[in-house]
């Protein structure tokens, strides 16, 4: 049996981490009050600190500069061509036979 996974959008994980601040509660309260895991409560924590106070997460959209964003687009434009490359491999072993 596979779990699901829950998916927190990045206003939540902003406002878990506020109240973490705010309420002066445990890390373990503060996330059984909000009914998310310590640890993922700890994690988001983590990413503020380490991000002046913001929640950023990996697909988020929040690049540090130009460049980041720069490289995500030629990483989906290398993927996507990649894929096109392997469709056309598939249809001429189709049609060589």
């Amino acid at each position: 049996m596979t779990r699901s996974r829950k998916q927190f959008d990045a206003e939540f994980k902003q406002d878990a981490v506020n109240y973490y601040y705010s309420s002066g509660k445990s890390l373990g309260k503060a996330a059984t009050d909000l009914k998310i895991g310590e640890s993922t409560l700890g994690k988001w924590v983590t990413v503020a600190k380490n991000n002046n106070g913001v929640v950023q997460h990996r697909g988020s959209g929040n690049y540090n500069s130009d460049a980041d964003k720069e490289i995500a687009r030629l990483k989906k434009e290398l993927r996507d061509s990649q894929d096109a490359l392997e469709i056309l491999k598939k249809a001429m072993g189709i049609l060589s036979k």
